[in-house]
């Protein structure tokens, strides 16, 4: 495993990323998103899009945070994080939340990951060494939802790849994840593997193959992340 780093000033910053993901978001769809970096997405989808964001414990119609002073204690998401309700916005039972997921009608879920390998496996519950981890509802969501986008840092903290071949932390689920948006790129999951369709600008193609543990094909119209 490649242990590297590379100057924070030209990663895309997690606001950056989540711009990116809400790019890819098409109208009208239902939207789970997951614990952390995910949220940020609310922040970038406008009301004529028609975006649905369900929240696992229980929002259906989970809107951008909340304005300085318009807090309500009672609206958070999944992360405990304040939120919003668009007009139109449903509380439901946990257990009619997750009949959604089951249920096959999430048209996509945007959820944080330690690990995607290069065949769509998804690891983002446990981390090696700790001895409980924090399953959530991932495995549920990453199995049922139609589309599966990962949003993480390209590198770990200590700076290894968390794109390897095969997982090497414990698997939420398999073959699930389309596409990986990360600090330095947008990696698309093919049959044959990762392919690099996204570049952070200044970070070169080379960069990319370096920082990533497996075969990474070219994108025919490989461009910039705009940002």
């Amino acid at each position: 495993m490649v242990t590297v780093s590379i100057p924070t000033d030209r990663l895309l910053t997690r606001d950056m990323i989540a711009k990116r993901v809400a790019a890819d978001l098409q109208p009208g769809w239902v939207v789970n998103l997951g614990v952390g970096m995910p949220t940020l997405t609310t922040k970038y989808i406008t009301p004529q899009q028609g975006i649905i964001f369900h929240s696992e414990n229980g929002i259906i119609g989970l809107g951008p945070p909340p304005a300085q002073h318009e807090e309500d204690e009672d609206i958070r998401d999944a992360g405990n994080n304040l939120g919003t309700l668009i007009p139109g916005a449903a509380l439901v039972h946990q257990a009619d939340s997750f009949a959604l997921a089951r249920g096959g009608r999430l048209n996509c879920a945007v959820l944080g990951a330690f690990q995607v390998a290069a065949n769509g496996d998804l690891a983002n519950w446990k981390l090696p060494g700790n001895p409980a981890g924090n399953i959530g509802g991932a495995m549920d969501i990453a199995t049922g939802a139609n589309t599966v986008f990962a949003m993480m840092t390209h590198l770990t903290k200590n700076g290894q790849s968390k794109l390897p071949r095969t997982l090497t932390y414990p698997v939420t689920a398999l073959s699930c994840v389309t596409k990986v948006f990360t600090d330095m790129a947008v990696i698309s999951v093919m049959k044959s593997g990762y392919r690099l369709d996204e570049v952070a600008p200044g970070i070169s193609v080379e960069e990319v193959e370096a920082f990533t543990d497996a075969p990474l094909a070219i994108a025919d119209t490989l461009c910039d992340i705009e940002t």
